[in-house]
């Protein structure tokens, strides 16, 4: 078998989920592979970002639209240049954190998907379903589960 050529990782901008981005950038760098980093999110409403606007004042602009997850990318594409990829690209996309890994592995004809266990060994996590156990079950690639927790 020959080494992964396109690697996916998700973040949503949690410490845990950093750490699987240094996994998946650690692995791409080893297997010259790109590195394509996913973040997911959910336009937020202006009912639902109001509060957050008012005490966050000058700060507003990180609870708009898709601002916090531009963010969570550019933090996640220096973590994993750090790291060792060395190619990297980041997409933000609106939608359920596992629909939205599937689309980008299926479109950038990804072989290897990574993602944090966050989620597995939880209560909700066994009763609802969880992204690694969703996405584990669902990529139609090879899925590393990166033990973060």
């Amino acid at each position: 078998m020959s080494a992964y050529r396109t690697i996916v990782v998700g973040t949503d901008g949690s410490a845990t989920s950093f750490a699987a981005v240094d996994r998946a950038a650690a692995v791409a760098g080893d297997s010259n592979a790109e590195l394509v980093i996913v973040c997911a999110y959910t336009p937020a409403g202006r009912d639902d970002t109001a509060e957050a606007e008012d005490a966050l004042k000058d700060e507003a602009y990180l609870v708009r639209g898709w601002t916090p997850a531009e963010e969570t990318l550019r933090t996640a594409e220096e973590r994993a240049l750090a790291a060792g990829a060395g190619r990297v690209r980041t997409v933000a996309a609106d939608g359920a954190p596992v629909e939205v890994l599937r689309k980008v592995v299926a479109d950038a004809n990804a072989d290897l998907l990574v993602v944090g266990n966050r989620g597995l060994n939880t209560l909700s996590g066994r009763l609802l379903g969880s992204v690694p156990s969703d996405a584990a079950r669902r990529a139609g690639v090879d899925v590393l589960i990166v033990h973060t927790t």
